[in-house]
């Protein structure tokens, strides 16, 4: 495979095929695997690339086809513009543009930090089109900031400083982009020692990276402005998802239940706190994969929460 991480994603993705399609405004690369069952697409979070689902998604290709690309402006896949800013709204048209040239109508989606909230987005505007959602270690984007406080603000602090005017933070990333991201991994994962060395090296790689240091701020300048003002507006009429949501959350998470605020997006919820720390695709993979696999095949989950906020 070409690209950033491309030694890396195929050492990780026997069988997969590569991905190289334009579509909504994004070159995207990534990888597709899979023997023709129903199709899950999979995006992963803030710092990675698609490497992060190197544990789950061969085990996913046993029932599912699974799509994993890079989200736009991430590891290699390149937007033609970055104007309008890419919203996750904008995300979401572009991963709905990706899975139609692919032939899926309808698909389950599952994301992990920044791509669960690419994620749910697309849930809430393509209702027919998503047929499950998996939300791992985030709350929708409006509640995290509806609960900001003195902690937060100290472990997560990239949220305000990625998020400032353009200009400003990419020039101080350049200085020492490497420094940057093994902090911010670090903090992740509980320590760098518990990221294995090549996914590391591909992180790092990627971050080297001006247009995708770039892109993440956007990212986060999109969270902190026009994604927080669409989830407003779709929580002042009450839009909720139609599909089926699984919610992930370390076992360390402060604060309210995440099921509490997940049941004020939708009506079928269940959850689970997964053992480890943030990156728990690659922290926790075995876990993960008994929640996530009963819940895409629809039969339930023992032992797991379910609420029903209709009730």
């Amino acid at each position: 495979m070409s690209g950033i991480d491309g030694i890396a994603s195929w050492n990780s993705f026997a069988g997969f095929s590569e991905l190289h399609i334009e579509a909504g405004g994004v070159a995207f690369c990534g990888v597709t695997g899979g023997s023709g069952g129903p199709p899950v697409l999979l995006l992963h979070g803030y710092p990675q690339t698609h490497l992060a689902w190197r544990h789950v998604a061969p085990r996913l290709t046993q029932s599912f086809t699974v799509v994993a690309p890079d989200l736009p402006g991430y590891g290699s896949s390149r937007p033609d513009s970055d104007r309008p800013r890419w919203t996750k709204r904008r995300v979401a048209d572009a991963l709905i543009a990706l899975m139609a040239k692919l032939g899926y109508r309808r698909f389950a989606v599952v994301g992990h930090d920044r791509g669960a909230r690419a994620g749910y987005r697309l849930a809430l505007d393509y209702p027919g089109q998503v047929t499950h959602f998996a939300s791992l270690a985030v709350i929708p984007t409006l509640d995290a900031w509806d609960l900001v406080d003195e902690r937060f603000g100290r472990t997560n602090f990239h949220w305000f400083f990625l998020a400032q005017p353009f200009g400003l933070p990419e020039k101080l990333l350049s200085a020492d982009p490497q420094a940057f991201i093994d902090a911010a991994l670090a903090r992740m994962a509980g320590g760098l020692g518990n990221v294995e060395p090549f996914a590391l090296e591909a992180y790092r790689r990627a971050f080297q990276d001006p247009d995708v240091r770039h892109a993440i701020c956007e990212d986060y300048r999109a969270a902190a402005q026009e994604d927080r003002a669409c989830d407003a507006a779709d929580r002042a009429v009450g839009r909720k998802l139609s599909c089926p949501v699984l919610v992930l959350w370390p076992q360390g998470w402060e604060g309210p239940s995440p099921i509490d605020i997940w049941c004020r997006w939708a009506n079928n919820v269940q959850g689970v706190p997964i053992r480890g720390g943030h990156l728990q695709p690659e922290e926790s993979p075995e876990e993960v994969l008994a929640a996530m696999l009963p819940f895409l095949m629809g039969t339930g989950a023992s032992g797991m929460p379910i609420a029903d906020s209709s009730a």
